[in-house]
């Protein structure tokens, strides 16, 4: 396949399903609050998803390193997702949809840290940037949201399943077209030892301190729809919110690129300043009076968590052998989307609705402050490293 057609493939890929994704998630919430889940059962059905996905991303990460071959991986993940989710939407049993959605978290859950391996593998030694083709995700995510809110407010929550399976389809469509996203020139996955990805005390702790930061952030994610609603505002306007968050994620991660030297210190001063900046977000939202307000807050998630994501995948290029690629950013998704949303779905459950969505942001604010103090003695032990020549650092 022609090299430069394939990265156009990517990105139509990336920008399609980071929408599905997008629609589904900004949307769902809703739709179980429609059919009479309480927000406690809302938290415990999304913490199922963090759950599965112990299991799943690495089993698929796995899986992607021992075949070389991603694309296949992201086939059978877009189906499986796809069917599962269409018993979600047919049932109001609340058994069967918890049922059902531990399927489709098995399924859905490794998608993005699959795609964004499949992207770093495609674009090694060619001069490419990961944000490049990152970006077109967060187009899609913007964009899909934002234009499913009007849809929704016309044709009724009920139909969320009708524009969700359109948007999942055409990304199946364009899966059809990607490269397979295998390492180029590694070892076979079999001949080597896994354990060596774990070798590195760096990357552990960024995934300890990492996890901190992330419970926060996936809070926010579950529980923000019902927020904006519960301040009056509608379908539409949770869409507008999911656009802010996102599409100015695109110039952050062009900058990124563009500007951001690849060396552990580096990036993990940057985390410094990022978690400074979700102690920041996270207190502003346990402060807001309207749901307009809330739309605005949004705005610093392109600097917060388009950072973190950014970054965080970077350093896991950086710290993890490249025959490990698609295993480390699966272990490296179980922080912001796995281990983080088992907590975040209960705690942040119960905190909603026993004490209001005010007190949950105000615990979201303390653990992003938190994650401060980490990075900071993380970036101290980096400091005292570079001191006896031990920096680590790549051109990837």
């Amino acid at each position: 396949m022609n090299q430069k057609r394939s990265f156009h493939f990517i990105k139509a890929f990336n920008f399609f399903v980071y929408g599905a994704i997008a629609v589904y998630s900004t949307f769902f919430a809703i739709y179980l609050q429609s059919i009479g889940m309480s927000t406690m059962e809302i938290g415990t059905l999304m913490a199922g998803g963090p759950v599965v996905s112990i299991i799943a991303n690495p089993l698929w990460g796995y899986l992607s390193d021992r075949l070389r071959n991603v694309k296949r991986s992201l086939i059978i993940m877009l189906i499986g997702s796809m069917l599962i989710m269409q018993l979600v939407f047919l049932f109001e049993s609340y058994t069967i949809i918890y049922t059902s959605m531990l399927f489709f978290f098995f399924f859905q859950m490794p998608l993005f840290s699959q795609t964004n391996s499949l992207i770093l593998n495609s674009i090694e030694g060619t001069g490419q940037n990961f944000g490049a083709f990152r970006l077109f995700g967060s187009l899609g995510w913007a964009l899909m949201a934002v234009a499913a809110g009007p849809i929704i407010g016309q044709i009724g929550i009920e139909r969320l399943w009708i524009i969700y399976t359109v948007m999942m389809l055409i990304s199946l469509a364009f899966a059809f077209t990607l490269p397979k996203g295998e390492v180029k020139g590694a070892a076979p996955a079999g001949k080597v030892n896994y354990r060596s990805m774990f070798v590195n005390r760096t990357f552990l702790l960024f995934l300890i301190i990492g996890l901190v930061i992330s419970i926060p952030n996936s809070m926010n994610s579950t529980f923000i729809s019902l927020y904006i609603k519960e301040m009056g505002g509608d379908a539409s306007l949770i869409g507008w919110s999911a656009f802010w968050s996102s599409i100015f994620e695109i110039p952050i991660f062009l900058l990124l690129d563009r500007y951001l030297k690849k060396n552990a210190r580096t990036m993990v001063l940057c985390l410094i300043v990022i978690s400074v900046l979700f102690t920041l977000r996270w207190f502003l939202m346990s402060h807001t009076s309207s749901a307009e307000q809330i739309i605005y807050i949004q705005v610093l998630h392109c600097i917060t968590f388009g950072g973190y994501y950014y970054i965080g995948t970077q350093l896991t290029v950086l710290l993890v052998p490249a025959e490990f690629r698609a295993s480390g950013q699966a272990v490296y998704a179980l922080t912001w989307g796995g281990l983080s949303g088992i907590a975040a779905g209960i705690i942040g459950g119960f905190v909603f609705e026993q004490s209001g969505p005010q007190a949950m942001y105000q615990l979201c604010s303390i653990l992003a402050a938190v994650g401060i103090v980490g990075f900071a003695l993380l970036f101290s032990k980096l400091h005292r490293s570079l001191k006896t020549g031990k920096e680590i650092s790549t051109s990837a």
